[in-house]
C-alpha cells in the first residue's frame, strides 16, 4: 500500500456457508469510523436477533492502524481473527466484516470454527470490488463567495474533494487534498488573496 494511495470496498456484499448443520452469513461493509462499526453491528443484529453468535473483524484508517476483532462467545481465536486475517489477506483498510452463526447442533471444533467464520469471509470479501483510493489531507478553507468560482476551479484541477461547505457571503469549507497533490494545491490556493487556509481540526 503507497502512502499516497489505500485500497477499501464500496459497496456492502452478504455471503453464506454451511458446514455441518451450522449456518454462517458473512457481511462485508464500507465503514470509516468506530460509529459506522456500531450502526452496521446494531442493524445486523437486529436482522438476526436468534443467531448464537455475532463475530467481526474491521480494519479502519488510511494507515490502517485502528482495528479490532470479537469472537463473541466462540474459543478465542476461532472467529475474530480469521475475519481479520481475510480483510488483511486483500490488503484492504475501511472495512468492517460481520460473521452470524446459527448453531446447527454439532460442534465443528477449534480447525471447524477457524475455517468456517474464514470460509464465510473470504466469499462475502469476494463479492465486493476493490477500490484503489487517494489519501485525503482535510483542511478548512474561508473566503469570500465572490471568489467560489476560483477556489473551485482548484478543487475541481487537482482532483480535491469537498467535505462539508457553507456557502454564504462569507464561505467555509473543509475539503480532502490528495496527499501526491497536497504541496501543489495548497500553494494554488494561498495564491488566491483573502482566502484563509489550515488543517482540519486545528
Amino acid at each position: 500500500m503507497s502512502a499516497d494511495y489505500y485500497y477499501t470496498v464500496e459497496k456492502p456484499a452478504i455471503a453464506e456457508f454451511k458446514d455441518r448443520g451450522s449456518k454462517f452469513i458473512a457481511f462485508v461493509f464500507p465503514v470509516e469510523t468506530v460509529q459506522d462499526f456500531k450502526e452496521k453491528m446494531a442493524a445486523v443484529k437486529k436482522e438476526h436477533p436468534k443467531a448464537t453468535h455475532h463475530c467481526f473483524a474491521y480494519r479502519m484508517g488510511t494507515d490502517g492502524n485502528l482495528f479490532r476483532s470479537s469472537d463473541d462467545g466462540e474459543p478465542s481465536g476461532t472467529a475474530g481473527k480469521p475475519i481479520l486475517g481475510q480483510i488483511d489477506s486483500r490488503q484492504v483498510t475501511n472495512v468492517l466484516v460481520i460473521v452470524v452463526r446459527y448453531f446447527g447442533g454439532t460442534l465443528l471444533g477449534v480447525p471447524g470454527l477457524i475455517h468456517a467464520y474464514r470460509t464465510a469471509a473470504a466469499l462475502a470479501l469476494q463479492l465486493t470490488p476493490v477500490v484503489h483510493k487517494p489519501v485525503l489531507i482535510r483542511y478548512g478553507l474561508q473566503f469570500d463567495y465572490t471568489q467560489i468560482n476560483e477556489v473551485m476551479k482548484i478543487i475541481r484541477q487537482t482532483g480535491s474533494g469537498i467535505l462539508k461547505q457553507d456557502l454564504q457571503l462569507f464561505c467555509t469549507m473543509e475539503i480532502g487534498i490528495q496527499k501526491s497533490r497536497q504541496e501543489e494545491t495548497l500553494n494554488r490556493l494561498k495564491e488566491l488573496k483573502g482566502v484563509e487556509l489550515k488543517p482540519a481540526g486545528s
